[in-house]
């Protein structure tokens, strides 16, 4: 039999016949897998930075002197491929333990590896590996099934509103896995096997690193993928928003109401609806009739506007013809740039648009003319990118775009729709740039985005799957996350269940990433299909009760910001995110990996936030390895064991970590007021 390995340049190589595999090291403890059939493909778009790092002057490549395997040995992680099979399995180098093995579906075909012809290059993947029943499963981006460990479900790796496919897993075994394809598909986590699914790629390509816990992982995985780039101070505070505010006048009545309260306001947003037409990205005069002076009179108070921004381009709008006469829209497969319906115009009635091609540099810099010259000259820097996956009927994968067809790319739009203001707003002068985003994809958090959780119920259920939902896209090295508050579709501010939610939720989202009121109140006006406005949304619209516990959680905000920062500035050099699941700071506590309703925020706060209508106690869990003060009580428990408190509804149960002092407490001049 002919040797089928290869060794160059660091690089393992197997063939057989027509399929060919190649290892080789991408960074500490990690190695880069891919295969295809006659060749490697080397420039596909993808989540990791295009250069491989430098590497570890200790790699170790060798064939087996029997010549039956060959291995690649590059810090932690042990690959050995098998010379008749082909067949892949990694180890622990220093303890030997095995961590992730190829399976094949069937003893003859097809392979742990499989690729069925789809036509133009393109093929039906699938990756096999073998399946533990203990194995524990973390990130794959947000979906909202309500768990925090993904083993036993399917996910599909796709965008859609409040879905977002982020392809980054964690394991408990002691790898991190970036299945590193934009293409649409689906990843199965069964108790007879794992199989990753591209419905139609060139090859597979995917990121491996080995460590022993998951903080190891998640750095490593930001130094494959990108570190975090640095929140703007202003992003921290209390983000006011609604389904919306329909004119400049109502907007800053808002603004002023919150200053005559003495209530802090840290940003202002200015939802969709406020141009004259799809793909305009510019303020309709006939409401807003003197935006610079608004912006003006918002920074006197201290306020940042931040305004809704659509990817979708309407034919009636100024940017129509330019972009589509200069090939930068997304289109049909027949080359039609109108691939989408959505209201426009005076009727409200939906009419064909297209999508701005966020994979052209073209596109991206024309997109960035528009907010620069209608929004951030006047002083608007912070961009809510909504519909970025972007949304649209039957899916996005339809479309073709620069980078590729959209079942090949699709999912990297959101990437790159974020991009494009990152480094334009970099190259204009801003060293810290947020995007509001509704999705993401690896990667996404080198280009400054803050995911939030889509279009939610208000209820109780949906506040409970927020929290294994935020957390998971913590695992998937995104550290900027929020919710809306009070959930997005509907809610009644006159209802009582309502206004306990409302507290509830707050109390949630103070110590998330950011913190953030958003929603459609009822009583709900449509514009065509499209929600045009709703009822109250502000901290006052829902009682004195609600609105005593409400603003308390306003003033915590303040005070934590300097730890939040803090802490951010961390993760910006080692990948650590702000809102921690137990499993990241206790791994060596086997009840932690298991928590999915409470997390730690920083290194000292353990949250537990309240998921039940008329709740008034909560059992929590207290991680071993520490000590835990209970802030309501001021008593201190040791580490390993459940408690349960008293959760009166003013109060979320918190617990400090050993001896830390966070500033949580309310100095004694705000105790007075």
């Amino acid at each position: 039999m002919l040797n089928p390995f290869a060794l160059s340049d660091e690089v393992l190589t197997w063939r057989g016949g027509h399929h060919l595999l190649t290892v080789e090291p991408w960074g500490a403890d990690s190695v880069r897998v891919r295969a295809g059939l006659h060749r490697i493909v080397p420039d596909l778009p993808g989540a990791l930075e295009s250069d491989r790092p430098t590497m570890n002057p200790d790699i170790r490549l060798e064939i087996a002197a029997d010549g039956q395997s060959a291995t690649l040995v590059n810090g932690r992680a042990d690959v050995r491929i098998d010379a008749a099979t082909g067949l892949l399995t990694v180890r622990h180098s220093q303890t030997g333990a095995e961590v992730l093995r190829e399976q094949p579906a069937h003893f003859w075909w097809p392979g742990a590896r499989h690729f069925e012809a789809a036509g133009g290059g393109l093929h039906r993947i699938e990756q096999r590996f073998a399946s533990d029943p203990r194995e524990r499963i973390y990130g794959l981006g947000q979906h909202g099934h309500g768990r925090l460990d993904q083993k036993g479900m399917v996910l599909e790796l796709a965008q859609r509103n409040g879905e977002v496919s982020i392809p980054f897993a964690v394991s408990n075994r002691g790898y991190g896995l970036l299945w590193n394809s934009p293409a649409v598909g689906r990843v199965e986590f069964a108790e007879n096997g794992t199989r990753w699914v591209s419905d139609r790629a060139r090859q597979i390509d995917y990121w491996l690193t080995v460590g022993d816990t998951p903080a190891q992982i998640l750095t490593a995985y930001a130094g494959a993928t990108g570190f975090p780039s640095a929140m703007p101070r202003w992003a921290s505070g209390f983000w006011q928003s609604k389904l919306r505010y329909r004119n400049q006048e109502e907007l800053l009545e808002v603004a002023r109401e919150y200053a005559r309260r003495g209530l802090p306001l840290s940003v202002l947003v200015i939802d969709y609806l406020h141009w004259k037409h799809l793909g305009d990205w510019d303020f309709d005069t006939a409401d807003w009739p003197d935006a610079r002076t608004m912006v003006e009179e918002l920074h006197a108070l201290g306020i940042e506007p931040a305004v809704s921004v659509w990817p979708s381009v309407s034919p009636l709008s100024e940017s129509y013809a330019t972009m589509r006469d200069a090939g930068m829209l997304a289109t049909a497969d027949n080359g039609a740039a109108i691939t989408g319906a959505w209201p426009d115009g005076e009727s409200g009635a939906e009419i064909g648009v297209g999508f701005y091609d966020a994979t052209d540099a073209r596109a991206r810099a024309h997109l960035w003319e528009r907010l620069q010259t209608n929004y951030y000259k006047l002083g608007i820097r912070a961009f809510w990118l909504d519909g970025c996956e972007p949304e649209l009927r039957p899916a996005p994968h339809t479309l073709t775009y620069a980078a590729g067809v959209g079942s090949e790319v699709a999912n990297l739009y959101p990437r790159e729709h974020a991009r494009g203001v990152f480094e334009h707003m970099r190259a204009a002068g801003e060293t810290e740039v947020l995007s509001l985003v509704r999705s993401a994809w690896a990667g996404s958090q080198r280009y400054g985005v803050a995911l939030w959780s889509g279009d939610i119920e208000p209820t109780f259920a949906a506040l409970a799957a927020a929290i294994p939902a935020g957390l998971n896209v913590a695992m998937s090295g995104l550290p900027w996350w929020n919710s809306d508050i009070g959930g997005f579709h509907g809610g009644d501010p006159d209802d009582p269940a309502y206004r306990e939610l409302v507290v509830r939720w707050f109390q949630f989202g103070v110590f998330c990433p950011l913190f953030r009121l958003h929603g459609h109140r009822e009583p709900r006006v449509s514009h065509g299909t499209v929600g045009d406005g709703g009822g109250p949304n502000e901290v006052w619209a829902y009682g004195p009760e609600a609105y005593e516990a409400i603003t308390a959680m306003l003033r915590l905000r303040e005070r934590l910001r300097p730890y939040i920062h803090a802490h951010l500035r961390d993760g910006e050099t080692n990948g650590i995110p702000l809102m921690r699941p137990l499993l990241l700071a206790f791994p060596d506590d086997e009840a932690a990996w298991g928590v999915e309703d409470q997390y730690l925020f920083g290194p000292d706060i353990l949250v537990a936030p309240v998921t039940a209508l008329g709740a008034r106690q909560r059992r929590v869990y207290l991680p071993a390895g520490a000590e835990w003060t209970h802030t309501g009580t001021g008593r201190r428990y040791p580490g390993g064991s459940h408690v349960t408190v008293d959760a009166p509804l003013d109060a979320i149960p918190l617990f400090v970590r050993d001896d830390a002092e966070p500033p949580l407490a309310p100095p004694v001049s705000e105790e007075a007021q």
